[in-house]
């Protein structure tokens, strides 16, 4: 019997990886309600002692001071100890698990694509666990197929309702452990990943920096041809990266963000962290990006705020704020160089927050501000105006009579409203 329980305690120990030690008491747990449900004892009335010889794999069972045969324990009593014991043994995995995993926050782990639900998807870890990825932590360009292998970043690990281990694809952190992989000069430490800045599905920016002056930490990220960051790019599902060089130098750091465009000037307000972008006007469109992407995953990565215009532009908003009556050369400069160059936004702003520009007075600031309103006002009035004048022009080519009349109808109505 003792040889074969350490047989039994072995293969456990192998295959479920569990702690002898952990298996040990969960016999002894489970023997313990056994012993008592056959003597029929409550535990405050007399005690109930598991003896396990762990070398020889020898069992004894006291109630008090009798010991309980083998013999003695039911089918019951059996049955109670089975379930006790796996009871325990579950627990004991869910605690392994758990600790495993919550080792692991931070890093990313491979996985097959197990089951895809409506609001998730489920990877079989390795055949210990399952993990889960919410629609939410997805990237847009993510599609999987059932049994296809992906890598994802372990978000949190928590106990609720079981071992719940929460994945991601959207998170920063992919990326970064993803060149930590691919590219082994940064898990040597000889190339460092200052910082990243990313649009999930789109564009992630990564500026990175040598600590060996042999090294060129952009070149070791690309990898001969492009094969290390392609690498990373197709677990990414296409997404695009921008390998950015990081210096210390913040005007110099900036003009890389910034790329592919070509800078012509930084002013830096170095205690507010926000910086005034000079480029050329065939430059504007590269610096500002699609919807604004480059300059915001560009501010993003060096942590400043970034105001990117032309010098074409600033001049035409100075222009349209020489218009206002209230506002001189210097002071349309003041407000173009502080971000509020567009009529739009001087109307909603406050006149406290205004007064407080050099030059600017609160009396002055209330005159800009409704003077800004009144104009936009009459620019929506002009350019309606203009759309009705056009239509009218429209109308007079038409030949049909009966549409004709109904056009003129909807004018009259406009008109009156």
């Amino acid at each position: 019997m003792g040889k074969e329980f350490l047989s039994i305690l072995t293969q456990l120990e192998r295959e479920k990886g569990l702690d002898r030690n952990i298996l040990l008491e969960a016999v002894k747990s489970a023997l313990t309600v056994a012993a008592k449900k056959i003597s029929k004892v409550a535990s405050q009335e007399e005690e109930v002692k598991v003896e396990i010889d762990p070398l020889k794999g020898d069992i004894h069972v006291y109630v008090g001071d009798k010991e309980i045969l083998s013999s003695e324990f039911g089918r019951i009593a059996a049955q109670t100890a089975r379930q006790v014991i796996i009871q325990k043994i579950r627990e004991a995995e869910k605690d392994n698990i758990y600790k495993e995993y919550k080792d692991k926050e931070g890093s990313i782990v491979g996985g097959l694509v197990y089951r895809i639900e409506r609001r998730a998807i489920i990877l079989d870890l390795m055949g210990k666990t399952e993990g889960i990825i919410p629609n939410s932590f997805l990237s847009p360009l993510d599609r999987f197929r059932l049994g296809e292998r992906v890598k994802a970043f372990v978000y949190e690990v928590k106990k609720e309702k079981g071992v719940q281990i929460i994945l991601s694809r959207k998170h920063e952190g992919l990326v970064r452990k993803l060149f930590d992989l691919e590219v082994p000069e940064i898990g040597e430490g000889i190339v460092e990943i200052k910082s990243i800045a990313r649009e999930p599905g789109e564009r992630t920016k990564v500026a990175v920096a040598s600590k060996d002056e042999k090294v060129d930490c952009v070149g070791a990220c690309v990898g001969i041809r492009g094969s290390r960051v392609k690498s990373i790019i197709e677990e990414l599902r296409g997404e695009k990266i921008d390998i950015v060089r990081w210096s210390e130098d913040i005007k110099e750091f900036m003009k890389a963000a910034l790329s592919p465009a070509v800078i012509s000037m930084i002013d830096l307000d170095r205690d507010n962290k926000r910086a005034k972008v000079l480029v050329a006007s065939d430059q504007l469109s590269l610096a500002i990006g699609r919807r604004g992407q480059n300059v915001r995953l560009a501010a993003r990565l060096v942590s400043w705020e970034i105001d990117v215009r032309s010098r074409e532009s600033i001049e035409e908003s100075i222009k349209k704020l020489l218009q206002l009556k209230a506002v001189g050369k210097k002071a349309a400069e003041t407000l173009v160089d502080s971000g509020y160059g567009d009529l739009g936004v001087l109307a909603k702003i406050e006149p406290n927050v205004l007064s407080k520009l050099k030059g600017i007075g609160k009396k002055k600031a209330t005159s800009i501000i409704e003077e800004a309103k009144k104009t936009l006002s009459a620019n929506v009035k002009t350019s309606v105006s203009a759309a009705k004048e056009e239509t009218k022009k429209e109308i007079a080519k038409d030949e049909n009579p009966v549409s004709k009349e109904e056009a003129k109808k909807e004018i009259a109505k406009d008109e009156n409203s």
